[in-house]
């Protein structure tokens, strides 16, 4: 028990050196009196390769892509590409006019919150962005300028995301769920997401 307090505060006092702000922040929005004329015909999501990925169950990794929510024994950089489809996906389909569009996301960091951190850490902070962008499906046209979007979401811990899990709200489904808010508020079809919050993580 002495062991495993010590443990605790140690993990507490580093967290506490990684706290600051975090935010939901992209610079301009698309139009919604343009957005509303497109349909999305593709997503296409590109993990670059120099993203590093670690696998450890620490309360900080120093990696781009950190991601627990899936099996180990599949590949990182597959899991949060779906991830970030999915979420793509879902705001997209609030798009019903009759240009058919692509949308093109290139991910720049997916930093979820390891099991450690779940476990023992006082608060915790999903960090995530990805770079979006319009191109016409048709003439291969871009209609937007690429546009980087930070994402961070608070991460349940502790009692909360146990409780949050038996309700299904896991990481996998609220990370999907906020990149598709964030998504929809760029794309000019849902409330603007963006804000800025305290807490601490990586």
């Amino acid at each position: 028990m002495k062991r495993r307090a010590i443990l605790v505060a140690a993990a507490s006092a580093f967290l506490a050196g990684c706290s600051g702000s975090w935010q939901v922040e992209y610079d301009e929005g698309v139009d919604p009196n343009v957005s509303k004329l497109w349909h999305v015909h593709n997503i296409r999501v590109v993990v670059p390769a120099d993203l590093t990925v670690s696998n450890r169950n620490t309360y900080a990794p120093d990696a781009d892509i950190v991601w627990h929510g899936d099996l180990e024994s599949g590949s990182r950089r597959k899991q949060v590409a779906t991830i970030l489809t999915e979420g793509i996906e879902k705001a997209a389909g609030n798009l019903d006019g009759p240009r058919p569009v692509e949308i093109q996301a290139r991910l720049e960091h997916f930093h979820a919150v390891t099991p450690a951190a779940v476990s023992r850490a006082p608060a915790a902070v999903h960090n995530i962005a990805y770079t979006i962008q319009i191109i016409d499906d048709e003439t291969g046209m871009a209609l937007t300028a690429p546009q980087y979007i930070q994402a961070d979401l608070e991460a349940y811990v502790g009692a909360s995301a146990i409780t949050a899990a038996i309700q299904g709200q896991t990481q996998r489904v609220r990370i999907t769920d906020h990149i598709a808010s964030v998504t929809s508020g760029w794309l000019g079809v849902g409330p603007d997401p963006r804000r800025a919050f305290q807490s601490v993580g990586r």
